[in-house]
Formats: structure tokens, sequence, C-alpha cells
């Protein structure tokens, strides 16, 4: 008998086969992976010798006898698989967006205390080297009180792309769900997690998208776009979320400050980068640049030196980098980091703090509240 922890996987997509992957790297046991179609598990499982595949969640609960559950299917299909499989007595492993609304996901999360289970939110880009770097700058005192983060990017998608769970609102899609949720959760890692007031403005520039058939991995939504965007006999849905925002933040300090920590988040999903997106975290007595939509690096420092201030780049510490699994795809190594923090702490060993439940619904509830406001004064009259 192993003494492995048993994982079951909901979901064959990107995420699907990169927390099977994860959870394997941690030192766990994936017994079984659920998608909506039978082919698909089937083929997904035969792939990562997974000995059990299906499409009936509580079927699979009921044969497998999971010690973990690794939700991987978009946002909007989270609630009912989450509420089942803590009936089960299952911990849960899940990637954002939590849920859909913050009104689920604060019923998830009251579950989860009711249970007395272990959770993990997977907003997990945190564990990015250089933000982890940039984190032991800033309570190291290297840019002294920090004063406010500016996380800006551009991803340039194509407007044409097929139409799916990320252009509807009850399908957990728009960019706050899926791109917010991993830069507020960046900037927390590194100014600390107590998030004091929001406000936002969010805009729809897709309008519509063309409906085509066999999209299964999101990652290659791509290669569905229509040959002939203006083939009459294409159909066409609306979009109903956000591919823009820009959202003002503040944020209160680990370390002591005047005031709270401003942070402004600016996103255009459809719209070019002309220079590098960055994250950058400035203070009193200098400032952290990090180059990438999630600080994938280098990091430079912004400090006096004997001619006066400069930017400097500043490698990363081997003892940071030693710290992680040693996987070169970003997006893989840090669920994996996230996965094995996840399996020790089950396991009754001593782990860092990780995001659980009670982080994603926070983040829920925020997007929420951004989506909902109306923050705009009127001046035309003046």
């Amino acid at each position: 008998m192993s003494n492995k922890k048993t994982v079951l996987v909901y979901g064959t997509g990107f995420a699907g086969k990169g927390h099977a992957q994860a959870f394997r790297d941690a030192g766990a046991e994936v017994v079984g992976i659920v998608g909506r179609t039978e082919s698909m598990a089937k083929q997904v499982a035969a792939e990562m010798s997974i000995p059990y595949a299906g499409t009936d969640w509580v079927e699979a609960l009921k044969v497998c006898k999971p010690d973990i559950v690794s939700i991987a299917t978009p946002g909007g299909a989270h609630v009912e698989p989450i509420k089942q499989a803590m009936e089960f007595g299952c911990h849960v492993f899940c990637d954002k967006p939590l849920t859909e609304s913050g009104e689920t996901a604060q019923a998830i999360y009251d579950l989860s205390l009711k249970c007395k289970l272990k959770t993990a939110f997977a907003a997990s880009f945190r564990y990015m080297p250089e933000i982890m770097h940039a984190k032991r700058l800033v309570a190291a005192g290297a840019i002294g009180m920090p004063t406010e983060v500016e996380c800006v990017s551009h991803f340039n998608l194509d407007r044409h792309i097929p139409f799916g769970w990320s252009h509807n609102a009850a399908a957990g899609g728009g960019r706050l769900n899926n791109n917010f949720t991993h830069l507020l959760s960046i900037v927390t890692s590194v100014i600390g997690e107590k998030i004091l007031s929001v406000s936002g403005e969010i805009r729809d520039d897709m309008g519509s998208a063309p409906v085509v058939e066999g999209v299964h991995n999101f990652m290659e939504r791509r290669n569905f776009i229509p040959d002939d965007i203006n083939d009459p006999s294409l159909e066409w849905k609306k979009s109903d979320v956000e591919w823009s925002y820009t959202v003002l933040a503040q944020l209160e300090a680990e370390r002591e400050t005047k005031q709270p920590v401003s942070v402004l988040f600016k996103h255009g999903g459809l719209t070019p980068r002309f220079s590098d997106d960055h994250i950058t975290f400035h203070g009193s007595e200098g400032s952290i640049y990090i180059k990438g939509h999630y600080g994938s690096g280098p990091l430079h420092l912004f400090k006096q030196g004997k001619s006066g201030f400069a930017w400097k780049e500043i490698p990363l510490p081997q003892d940071i980098a030693g710290s992680l699994p040693p996987i070169e795809d970003d997006t893989q190594r840090s669920w994996t980091h996230l996965a094995t923090l996840f399996v020790k702490d089950i396991e009754g060993k001593d782990v860092e703090a990780y995001q659980t439940f009670e982080e994603g619904c926070r983040y829920q509830k925020i997007i929420d509240v951004i989506r909902g406001s109306n923050n705009w004064i009127d001046v035309s009259y003046l």
C-alpha cells in the first residue's frame, strides 16, 4: 500500500493536465481524471498514465476515494464539484477564479470551514522567482517605505478568437477573473495581504465573437479562428465581460508606512504593447522594476550609488531559484510549488503560508465590487 496522498483531477484541458503533473511532482498519486467528454478524458488519462477516466464527477469520487481533488475547469463550473468533493471529505486545490461571483465563493469558503478541510487557491504567479526576489528586497528595506505599485500589461489578443467561457461572466470569464487575480496575488505577496480599498473601471472591447466547434484546450483557441471572418454563415455571440480594466487599490504594507500603498492595475486584453509589460514597486528610497506582465524578469533596482541614482540589474539569488521546482515553464513551476506546499500541509508538515479559499473568496468579492462600481463624476457642466 502506498502512503502517497491520492488526487482526482476535474478538467482535461491545459489546466487539468498541468494540475495532474503538479501533484505528481509534489509526490502525490493522481488516481483519476474527469472531463466533459468520455473520449477526451480517456485520451488524457492514457497520455498521462492515469488509471481512472470518466465524465461523472460524483461517480469518480465514489470510485477513486481521493484525499485531494484538483479543480481545473473554468470558474463557472467550480461550485457544485467543490461542494460534492467536500461532502466526500476531500481537501480542495482550485485554480483561479474561485467561482463566478462573490456570493458563491462565500458559500464554498463557508463550507470548507464547516467541513474543516484544507483548501488552496491557485493564483500562483506569486511564486515567480523575481516576485519572490522583490518580496525579499522590500522586506529588507531596499526601497525604503513602499509608496506605490504599477502593474501594466497589454496582451493584444485576437478579437476573433472563438466564443467560449472566457467571453461569458457566468462561466467565469473576463480579464478580472483570469488576469487581475494573479496580479492582485503578486502585489499582496510583496506588499502585504490586507487590501483596504478599491476603485475601478472595466470595458468590453470585444463585443462579439464567432462560434466555432472543436475548441477544447484554451491555449489552442487561436488555431480555430475562422479563415473568413466575414463569412455570412458564421454564428456570432455577444461577450458580456471585460477585456480591459483599470483598477486602483490601497494596501496596508507589512513594513511601516505613513499611509496606504497605492496600486495601479492597468490591463488591456486586446490592445498592443509598445514597450514592455512590467510590475514596478516604488518606495521612499528607491524602486524595483520587473519586466513581464507576471514578473518574469529580469529585476532592476533604482537606488542611489556613488554617482547618483541609477537602475541596476540585480541577479536572482541562488537560494530563491533553488527553493522552486526545476521546471522551465512558469505556469507549471508555480502550480507545482503550490501543490507541493498543499500536499505537505495535508501530511502535517510545516510549510510557509499559502493562499486558500479565504483569499479566493475575497478576490471574487473585490471583482464584484469593481464590476458593479460607478465612480465617475460628471464634470461636463463645469
